[in-house]
């Protein structure tokens, strides 16, 4: 009989004072991830300075990020804070809509067939339709609200709906026993039951938002990501409008994570992918 079957813990338990290394602590995905982005940069740097050398509309990474530090806070914060106030307005409008619709639905089903068509009509509005129509109606701000609520709202619509109808029914028939009715039901269950999917919905929403809002500056405005984006367009500063470009990447990116770390916080009883 060999050590390794004479001691079956051996092989799973770590001898004392060991701990495991930093790689072995970080997710694999994690690693994946930034191995591949770099990979992206690295060629992206590559083709930008031999194959596309004379092309003007891809500049090589260092050159845009050159062009960001020329520009400066100065210019980006601006642009940032005004894209940011129309995003979050959007963002918290669409999604208490959203979440109110959603348990309306459930309260009166009689209601939901005509107003889900409704929802699926929203989605289906194209923007550079109403955009238009929303600027002659409303002032400052609030057709870029309108249009980023409106690309969050199908999105959490769907997965707090999920979130309510997926509670576990043996749950259901405990508060139905007690004499609890749809209210108790929803109160005691099935709002804990739709917090991850409804989580899973708002970290999509995050970026929709600042979507949104970029694509309701492109129908007027005064200042924004968007409205920058397309000055530096009609000037042909192919550098500026990349960096603006990977602003606004790095907001909905920072969006998507903070949405992401809220909803590990508040549902730490649902399952995590390890890797």
């Amino acid at each position: 009989m060999t050590a390794a079957t004479a001691d079956p813990l051996a092989a799973v338990v770590r001898p004392a004072g060991r701990r495991p290394g930093l790689l072995a602590r970080v997710p694999t995905g994690w690693v994946r991830g930034a191995i591949g982005m770099v990979s992206v940069v690295a060629l992206w740097e590559l083709l930008a300075r031999t194959v596309m050398a004379d092309s003007r509309s891809l500049p090589p990474p260092t050159a845009i990020l050159d062009g960001m530090r020329t520009d400066g806070w100065s210019f980006y914060w601006p642009n940032i804070s005004t894209t940011l106030r129309e995003a979050i307005g959007g963002y918290l409008w669409g999604n208490l809509l959203a979440v109110a619709v959603a348990i309306v639905f459930l309260l009166v089903p009689i209601v939901e067939k005509p107003l889900l068509r409704l929802a699926v009509a929203s989605y289906c509005l194209p923007v550079i339709a109403i955009g238009p129509v929303l600027q002659i109606l409303f002032q400052g701000d609030t057709p870029k609200v309108i249009i980023a609520a409106l690309a969050v709202f199908f999105t959490t619509l769907i997965a707090m709906l999920l979130g309510l109808t997926s509670a576990d029914v043996t749950s259901l028939d405990l508060v139905h026993a007690y004499g609890g009715g749809s209210w108790k039901k929803l109160t005691k269950v099935r709002l804990r039951a739709s917090l991850p999917s409804l989580f899973a919905g708002l970290r999509i929403a995050a970026p929709a938002a600042v979507l949104g809002a970029i694509i309701g500056e492109y129908m007027g405005g005064e200042s924004g990501l968007g409205i920058a984006m397309i000055a530096s367009q009609q000037a042909f500063k192919v550098e500026r409008t990349w960096g603006i470009a990977l602003a606004a990447t790095a907001v909905a990116g920072i969006g998507y994570a903070l949405t992401a770390l809220v909803g590990r916080w508040a549902t730490p009883w649902a399952p995590r992918n390890p890797r």
